[in-house]
């Protein structure tokens, strides 16, 4: 992977394990000459995240709506800024730019660009590995509801599987360098998609 999208927090709770697993994630991103692609905030764990790239010497692609610069919430270091003019526009520059997505810690924001670009996955729109860095056991329960989809037969277990998690940042990497993803042939077959 050349690029990692980023999905996280516009807050950080202070919780001194989170920030250590995203200064991890941004080490090894930088030691594998792997660019940064996130939300372009200075705020949050987005910004901890950007700072920790930026520090380490690596690079960070930030994409931000000019709302939100309006709101001077635009990281002002960063390698490269795009801003654009609302939030369809940003998910879609940001998956353009990467060629891997991982979700830390966040809010209603973080989880609706996750699956969002999750389902677009699913539908074969791309073919990043897609994962997440369950710091904590923050998405414990999130993943325990994809588990139910399944069980209750909303979501096919091969859907299921294009989830890949971790708690480390090292393993989730590792993870996703070895992972081919492909849409579900089945799914698009069963609709008459194909």
């Amino acid at each position: 992977m050349k690029a990692i999208c980023v999905f996280c927090g516009a807050n950080f709770n202070g919780d001194p394990l989170l920030k250590c697993a995203v200064e991890q994630l941004a080490a090894v991103m930088v030691s594998r000459d792997i660019t940064l692609v996130f939300g372009g905030g200075k705020v949050g764990v987005m910004g901890i995240l950007a700072d920790a790239v930026l520090n380490n010497g690596g690079k960070a692609i930030g994409v931000i709506p000019q709302f939100l610069m309006d709101k001077e919430v635009g990281h002002p270091g960063l390698t490269e800024l795009h801003i654009v003019e609302n939030m369809h526009q940003r998910k879609q520059l940001m998956n353009d730019l990467c060629d891997g997505i991982i979700m830390l810690p966040g809010g209603f924001g973080t989880l609706e660009e996750f699956f969002e670009v999750l389902t677009w996955l699913q539908l074969g729109l791309h073919n990043h590995p897609v994962g997440i860095l369950n710091v904590n056991g923050f998405y414990d329960l999130l993943l325990q509801q994809m588990d139910v989809m399944v069980e209750r037969r909303f979501l096919k277990p091969a859907n299921r599987q294009l989830v890949l998690t971790s708690g480390d940042a090292i393993e989730l990497v590792n993870l996703m360098d070895n992972c081919k993803v492909t849409p579900d042939e089945v799914w698009f077959r069963d609709r008459n998609l194909t």
